[in-house]
């Protein structure tokens, strides 16, 4: 690990100008992933600004004329989340998310921002002697033509076709969470968690849609849809693995439904004009949801299995 300097910030403007200041800085939370990648000299920065004292760490209420809902602060850790009494009534698919990720200490520590920021476990991302775009813009992605089983089948590019982790944003992105942030000069903004996650395209390395400096506060959920919430996740072991599919769904009694998918792409997959076809069927549903997928020659196993998991979930009694 390479030599750093570090900061304690005391306001979350504070901290957002003491990263914009500085293009090797970095903030620090739980650093369940930041410190792995700094040994591995992945991430190399040489400031590290720890927000653990901004006073994020709260599930709140918001009030009617603010839309209703809650409100989940950024260092809210894992743990707390996914056992709190009002999110494992409304948001049941969140807390069923985080409960399928990680291990039990990693996510006493993990926190909401971190686990939305986390960097893709792409094998040729963690291999510092390969080419990698991500690591490296311009140098390449050795993950084509490479071992793909655990890699992306749609919204990849011929620059890099890794998966993001994150099992909570895929349950955020069926509940149409947005993400609460404050920009250096200290104005706040709302990011639909829609376009919160970028695709590749030719840059791979701009992960998401924050600007440099600007800082997650908290996640807005909106007000609860109801339904029956569904979390499941298809990975190599039974537990501390990511997925190689994962589906969240809520189903209504009107027979309609919201379906996103993990380990699939490179952002948490959700085609929301393709959930109107799930009436005609699972395999209707998944012809417009999968349009154009790509797969690699070792992973094109995850379409059949994504569209049987989604056939499980939703229609769990002809199974």
């Amino acid at each position: 690990m390479k030599a750093f300097t570090y900061e304690r910030a005391r306001s979350p403007a504070e901290a957002a100008d003491a990263v914009a200041r500085r293009p090797d800085a970095k903030f620090i939370a739980g650093g369940t992933n930041l410190i792995d990648l700094m040994k591995l000299q992945i991430e190399a920065p040489a400031h590290l600004v720890d927000v653990n004292a901004l006073g994020l760490d709260r599930i709140e209420p918001v009030a009617s004329s603010e839309g209703g809902g809650l409100r989940v602060g950024a260092l809210v850790r894992n743990t707390d989340l996914a056992a709190d009494a009002r999110v494992r009534k409304d948001y049941a698919v969140l807390s069923r998310a985080l409960l399928s990720g990680a291990s039990a200490q990693l996510r006493n520590r993990a926190t909401t921002a971190g686990n939305l920021l986390q960097r893709t476990r792409c094998p040729y991302f963690y291999d510092t002697q390969q080419p990698c775009n991500k690591r490296q813009p311009g140098s390449g992605c050795s993950a084509v033509g490479g071992v793909t089983r655990s890699l992306a089948v749609i919204g990849a590019s011929t620059a890099c076709i890794a998966t993001h982790p994150s099992d909570m944003a895929v349950a955020m992105r069926v509940l149409d969470a947005q993400v609460e942030t404050v920009q250096p000069d200290g104005h706040t903004r709302r990011i639909p968690i829609a376009d919160f996650h970028r695709l590749p395209g030719d840059t791979p390395h701009v992960e998401n849609a924050l600007a440099q400096g600007e800082l997650v506060t908290s996640v807005w959920l909106p007000p609860p849809v109801g339904g029956e919430q569904v979390y499941r996740k298809v990975r190599d072991r039974a537990s501390y693995a990511f997925a190689l599919v994962s589906v969240a769904a809520i189903r209504q009694r009107d027979g309609s439904a919201r379906v996103a998918f993990g380990g699939v792409a490179p952002r948490p997959w959700r085609v929301e004009a393709a959930e109107a076809q799930l009436a005609k069927g699972v395999h209707t549903f998944f012809g417009q949801a999968f349009a154009g997928a790509a797969p690699q020659h070792d992973n094109a196993f995850k379409l059949q299995l994504a569209e049987r998991l989604l056939g499980d979930v939703l229609h769990p009694a002809r199974s």
